[in-house]
């Protein structure tokens, strides 16, 4: 089992999280596969919609919500609630609000769709949104686009991390804007940023923490591989990978071929 190191925390809201991944809870085949992926990967946070958690059977898990929540909270690992599916302000503030309720906790991840067809998120809307829950208590992270003057605004209300896209939600296409993602890592560095969204493979995890940031958020790539488990380890040990490479400091890119291996002098050949 894969284990992380604690000497490089991810910080918070000023908590400190012993990973840099943070799993969905999503489209899994089934709550024993969810659990013991949960277990490979030990991940800093467990995303979860409050529309799962009603009285009605959960299509995803195939059991009831109230047992979901149930099994949520036997695996140990903080919850972080979403407004995943909210379209407007106000749907996104009472889902947040049931959220706390529910979950007993002020973390929310702040979806708000623009496009039901991308599930881009709504940028024109999302910064109204944050602003009102960072006011009534909530620790607000917003999932949101590369768009470095959106990231920009949703600081200025408040927001302590943002979590940027790498592509559109379950594609797995990995990072489609490498330029965008980076340009906004360089102008924002102090900024914790979660990439959320896109990633399908653990080699993308591990290209955006070799460019700095800061931890990555995964559902789809995980629970829809062949077998959960073994990706959820593989994603864990790549996302620790690349954070390892980008504080390591990794080699400056040349164009010519430099020789690794030293040599002195001049060589010679001796001819009988």
């Amino acid at each position: 089992m894969f284990h992380p190191t604690d000497t490089d925390a991810l910080i918070l809201y000023d908590e400190s999280f012993h990973s840099r991944l943070m799993l969905g809870t999503a489209r899994y085949p089934s709550p024993s596969v969810l659990e013991s992926a949960v277990q490979q990967a030990r991940p800093a946070m467990l995303t979860a919609s409050l529309r799962r958690q009603g009285a009605a059977p959960d299509t995803h898990h195939g059991e009831h919500g109230n047992s979901f929540w149930e099994l949520l909270r036997g695996l140990n690992v903080p919850v972080l609630p979403n407004t995943a599916g909210c379209h407007s302000v106000q749907e996104a503030i009472t889902t947040a609000e049931m959220a706390r309720e529910v979950f007993n906790t002020a973390w929310i991840k702040l979806e708000l769709i623009g496009d039901d067809y991308s599930l881009q998120p709504d940028t024109l809307n999302l910064v109204e949104a944050a602003q009102w829950l960072i006011k009534n208590g909530f620790k607000v992270l917003p999932y949101c686009t590369e768009d470095l003057v959106l990231c920009r605004r949703l600081v200025d209300v408040g927001c302590q991390a943002v979590m940027p896209w790498a592509a559109p939600i379950g594609t797995g296409k990995g990072p489609t804007n490498p330029y965008g993602l980076r340009q906004l890592r360089e102008r924002l560095p102090d900024v914790p940023m979660i990439v959320d969204a896109g990633l399908g493979r653990p080699s993308h995890a591990c290209t955006v923490m070799e460019w700095g940031f800061d931890a990555v958020l995964l559902n789809t790539a995980v629970a829809l591989a062949q077998d959960p488990v073994v990706m959820a380890g593989a994603f864990a040990a790549a996302t620790q990978a690349g954070r390892h490479a980008f504080r390591s400091g990794a080699m400056a890119e040349q164009e010519s071929a430099q020789p690794s291996t030293p040599v002195l002098g001049t060589p010679f050949w001796h001819h009988n």
